[in-house]
C-alpha cells in the first residue's frame, strides 16, 4: 500500500492503472518482439528486476522472463508469426530475439530458455515459408536447434524431454555428440545426470498427452482477446480497500484493473479481471481468489 500512497492523494484511481500497466504495454509497441494472446492466470512478467502480472495483450521484448503458477497456461505470438505455449509452473526466457534482412529473405533468430515446465514452439506452413528461422531452446543440460517446426519439450529436476512433432531439429549436450531427429512423433529423453536414452517413436494418443500440458484448458480460467467476461473482486466505495484488493490480486499473478463507476448515485471503485472466455473461465477465475486469496465478494458478470 505504501508504494501507492502518493498516487492516490494526487492522482486517483483512474492514472493508477495507467501508472501500472505502462512498464509491459504502451512504451513499447515499437520494439515488441512477442506478444500474449491468451492466458490462465496466475502468471508474471519478470523485467528489468520487477516482477508484475502477466496480462493479456502484455508487448514482450528479450530480456524478459515469464513464469506460470499450477493450472497456468500462457500463448504467446512471435513477431516472426510462431507460437509459443507454455503449462503451469514454467520459467520461460525470451534471451535474445531479433529480425533481419538477408539477401531478400527475412531472417528470424532466438534465444529461448526453458528451465522449467513444459513448452510448445509452433510454425504454420505460410510463416515457414516466409520466414527463415535460426532458433535455439535452450533446456537446462539440452539445447534444441530449430528451422521452422513443431516442438514440444519440458524441463525437470530430473530430466529434459524434446519431442518432434513435425520438422527437423538437432538436439545437443555439452560433452555428448549431437543428435539430429527428423522422423515426425518421435522424442528424446535425457536425464540430467546420464547419457540420454535412445530416440523412440511414440503414438498420437501419447503426443496428445504431451500437448495437453500445454493447451488452454475450457472452462478453467482462460482469457483471451475477444473474450468478454469479467470477475468482480471488490466493489467498494473506499479507494484504500479497492487497492489494498487490487495488490494482492497482482502480487498473486492476477492482472486486476481498478475502474470507478457510480452505483446508487456514489462513487464506488471496482476491482476486475477482464478478458475471460465464458462464463465457465470467469467463475473458475473466482473460485480460485476465493479459495487461494480468501476474497468473498467476488462476482461474475459479462
Amino acid at each position: 500500500m505504501k508504494r501507492h500512497r502518493g498516487w492516490l492523494i494526487t492522482l486517483g484511481a483512474v492514472a493508477l492503472v495507467g501508472a501500472a500497466l505502462a512498464p509491459i504495454s504502451g512504451s513499447l509497441a515499437a520494439t515488441a518482439q512477442a506478444e500474449v494472446e491468451a492466458l490462465q492466470m496466475p502468471a508474471w512478467l519478470t523485467r528489468d528486476e520487477k516482477r508484475l502480472p502477466l496480462a493479456l495483450g502484455a508487448q514482450l521484448r528479450s530480456g524478459d522472463t515469464i513464469t506460470t503458477g499450477k493450472d497456468s497456461r500462457v500463448v504467446l505470438h512471435l513477431s516472426d508469426g510462431s507460437t509459443v505455449k507454455l503449462g503451469e509452473n514454467a520459467r520461460f526466457d525470451l534471451n535474445e530475439m531479433s529480425e533481419k534482412r538477408d539477401g531478400g529473405q527475412q531472417v528470424f533468430s532466438a534465444s529461448l530458455g526453458v528451465t522449467q515446465g513444459a513448452f510448445r514452439f509452433t510454425t504454420s506452413a505460410e510463416n515457414k515459408s516466409r520466414t527463415k528461422r535460426n532458433v535455439d531452446v535452450k533446456f537446462r543440460t539440452v539445447t534444441a536447434s530449430i528451422v521452422g517446426t513443431d516442438l514440444w519439450g519440458k524441463s525437470t529436476d530430473d530430466q529434459e524431454v524434446v519431442a518432434l512433432i513435425e520438422g527437423k531439429i538437432k538436439a545437443s549436450r555439452k560433452g555428448e555428440a549431437p543428435v539430429t531427429m527428423d522422423q515426425t512423433r518421435t522424442v528424446l529423453i535425457a536425464p540430467r545426470d546420464a547419457p540420454p536414452k535412445p530416440i523412440v517413436t511414440i503414438t498420437l494418443a501419447q503426443l496428445n498427452g504431451f500437448a495437453q500440458e500445454t493447451e488452454l484448458q475450457p472452462g478453467a480460467g482462460a482469457a483471451g482477446k475477444g473474450g468478454s467476461w469479467k470477475v468482480y473482486a471488490a466493489r467498494t466505495p473506499r479507494q484504500e480497500d479497492a487497492l489494498a484488493v487490487y495488490e494482492r490480486l497482482r502480487d498473486a499473478g492476477y492482472a486486476a484493473a481498478i475502474q470507478p463507476a457510480i452505483a446508487q448515485g456514489k462513487q464506488i471503485y471496482q476491482v476486475r479481471i477482464v478478458g475471460l472466455l465464458s462464463e465457465a473461465d470467469g467463475v473458475a477465475v473466482a473460485i480460485k481468489l476465493r479459495v487461494e486469496l480468501g476474497l468473498q465478494d467476488v462476482h461474475v458478470s459479462l
